[in-house]
């Protein structure tokens, strides 16, 4: 039985620059990354933080994001990759996991904190905005080439991918997955970023940044669901574990900084001298 369905019969990809194959995917994983990084940088300076070198903190989450990205989605994949080691340097190709991405580009984040002498958790605040405006970007790249499968559907937004070079299953009306992970995106930008200055006065550095991370991956959690990504552990997919350690650290992370910055405006007042 044929059910309605939006058609996408996209070209994924774009020309060949010597070995390397140009895609939809790398062009707007791209695109992402310089949107993230203006965007980071602007709150970063909204919050008083010296951007003067902040291109080369860019460098360091950017290189670390892709390596991290590249590094867990070959180890997901390694008999892909078992007999053609060559391609796993050909990223332009496609082949990233969002998760590893974050994850690298996290420590990049702390390594130049370290290197600036600034402070880490400002950059975490401003790293929540930055990567939901890059994964929402980004994610149009994967809508277009359908490399992530989503699950059966018969409701009328199911997608067809037809284009004979898709990565996308031909002849399957599924569910648009990483649609509705950029719609999760758009949204907690919608709602949190128009208060980002008002938040962060009331919020301890670093609280507003995991509320971001916390609340894109209980969504990406359960989006999970309509993909078909084999499970790895207790019926959980790859992604559902990260994104399991990302609540994780929120759930914890925010208490403790919320209860660190009462200790800290605490102290003074008990130091005062009696003027009795």
């Amino acid at each position: 039985m044929m059910f309605l369905a939006i058609v996408i019969d996209l070209e994924p990809n774009l020309f060949r620059l010597g070995p390397f194959l140009i895609t939809w995917h790398g062009v707007f994983s791209v695109l992402g990354i310089l949107a993230s990084a203006r965007l980071g940088l602007w709150l970063l300076s909204k919050d008083k933080v010296d951007i003067t070198h902040g291109a080369d903190g860019v460098t360091w989450m950017v290189v670390l994001g892709l390596i991290g990205a590249r590094v867990l989605y070959v180890w997901e994949n390694f008999k892909f990759f078992s007999g053609q080691l060559i391609h796993v340097f050909f990223i332009t190709e496609g082949g990233i996991s969002q998760w590893g991405g974050l994850f690298g580009a996290g420590l990049g984040a702390y390594i130049w904190a370290r290197r600036a002498s600034i402070s880490y958790l400002k950059l975490v605040d401003a790293g929540g905005a930055a990567t939901m405006i890059g994964l929402a970007i980004g994610r149009i790249g994967d809508v277009i080439n359908g490399e992530h499968h989503g699950t059966p559907t018969t409701l009328p937004w199911g997608v067809q991918y037809v284009n004979p070079d898709t990565l996308g299953e031909p002849g399957k009306v599924v569910h648009p997955e990483v649609a509705y992970e950029m719609l999760l995106t758009i949204g907690l930008l919608a709602l949190l970023l128009p208060f980002h200055q008002r938040l962060k006065a009331r919020l301890p550095d670093g609280v507003l940044g995991l509320i971001y991370l916390g609340l894109y991956a209980l969504g990406r959690f359960w989006l999970s669901y309509f993909r078909t990504d084999p499970a790895i552990i207790y019926g959980l997919r790859q992604a559902q574990l990260a994104s399991l350690v990302m609540v994780v650290i929120a759930v914890v992370g925010i208490p403790i900084l919320m209860r660190r910055a009462r200790a800290g405006r605490a102290a003074p007042a008990e130091e005062l001298p009696d003027r009795a």
